[in-house]
Formats: structure tokens, sequence, C-alpha cells
């Protein structure tokens, strides 16, 4: 019996891991539509997300059934705990990533990103992208040491995004309100998805560890 249950905690773990691989490729096609300006890619991006959502609540299902049944206490319940709030997370970043297509889609046939910001959005975007990416193994592997640095490198993300307010507030900026609320929500939109990562991140080390990790300096 006791392996029986060991089975399904790994199993919800592998489902988050799968839940976030899609998420992985959501924010690359996302960033796809948006800096291509292709309709096309942008409601694939949109439409695939009923996945992810349905995926989000076979996780729930499992691990409130296991709560019901299992009545887990300790590690056990620890586990189930953060696998809730991981599964929370994790869809989350899927709909940030709808929102990145939304505004491709909105702005085609022309392309949402001026020119002179595109170097700043497109490195927010592989940020986020690497970062969702290394989540996943995170969970995967359960794996303390990965998940501390990933904490550890979201300064990156916040030094873009700064960046990109710069940017926007500039005296050469010539593209207009319109963009400007564009550029700005699209560098929230990936702020989020780093933010989220790293959230995920810090659950694996609680429920690895026991311990919260300490705040980045």
């Amino acid at each position: 019996m006791r392996d029986a249950y060991t089975d399904q905690l790994d199993a919800i773990f592998d489902d988050l891991a799968g839940i976030s691989r899609r998420v992985q490729v959501a924010v690359k096609d996302a960033t796809q539509a948006l800096m291509t300006g292709d309709s096309s890619i942008a409601e694939r991006v949109i439409s695939d997300d009923a996945a992810i959502d349905q995926a989000r609540e076979r996780v729930e299902d499992n691990a409130f059934g296991l709560l019901s049944l299992q009545q887990p206490v300790a590690g056990d319940l620890r586990t189930i705990v953060a696998a809730l709030r991981m599964v929370a997370e994790l869809e989350r970043m899927g709909d940030l990533s709808v929102h990145v297509a939304k505004v491709a889609r909105l702005r085609v046939p022309d392309v949402a990103v001026p020119e002179e910001v595109r170097p700043t959005m497109q490195r927010m975007a592989t940020v986020a992208e690497d970062m969702v990416s290394r989540v996943t193994e995170v969970i995967a592997g359960r794996d303390v040491e990965a998940a501390i640095a990933l904490g550890r490198d979201d300064e990156e993300m916040d030094q873009l995004r700064r960046t990109s307010f710069t940017e926007l507030l500039s005296d050469d900026w010539a593209h207009g309100v319109e963009a400007a609320v564009d550029i700005a929500l699209l560098g929230r939109y990936y702020e989020r998805i780093a933010d989220h990562a790293v959230s995920v991140a810090n659950r694996v080390i609680f429920v690895v560890t026991g311990h919260k990790p300490e705040p980045a300096a």
C-alpha cells in the first residue's frame, strides 16, 4: 500500500513537470507570434491553453483524492499542499503566455514591438523561456541546488524590466500611447512568468527540505 501511495505522489510531480513543459512551449510560441505578427501561432497558443487548464484540474483532483483517502501528515502533506500551489502558478504562467499572444494577435498585420525595443523585449522573452525550462527540470528532479540558482538568476529579468521602462520614458519614444501600453504590459507579463517560475522552484525547495528558502539579498 505504501509503495502505491508513493507512486501516486510521484505521479503528481510527473504531471507538474508535464504542465511546465506545456508552459515552456506556450511562452516560446507566444514570443514567436509577438515578434513575427503571425496570427496563426497566436491563435494556437490561445487555444492550447485549454490543455493546461485540463491538466491542472487532473492534478487538483488527484491531490484532493490523496488528501481525502490517505490523510497524509508531515512530509507527504507538505508535498501535496505544495503541489496544489505549484499547479496554480503553472496555470497562471500559461495564462500570461496567452496574454502575450493576444497582444500579438491584436496588432496583426503589424508587429506589436517597435524595432528599437525589440532587443530588450526579445531578451525578456528568452530569459522567461529559459526560466520555465529550468523550473521544469527542478520539478522533475526535485533539484534543490538548481532551484536555488534559479532564484538568484531572476535579477536579470528585473534589470530588463527597468531597461524597458527607461526606453518607454525616453524623449526619443515616437510610437504613441498604444505601443507604449503594449510594451508596458508585455514587460509585465514576462516578468510575472519569471516570478512564478521562482515561486515554483521555492516550493520544490520546501517540499524537499522542509524549509523555506532565504529571500534573495
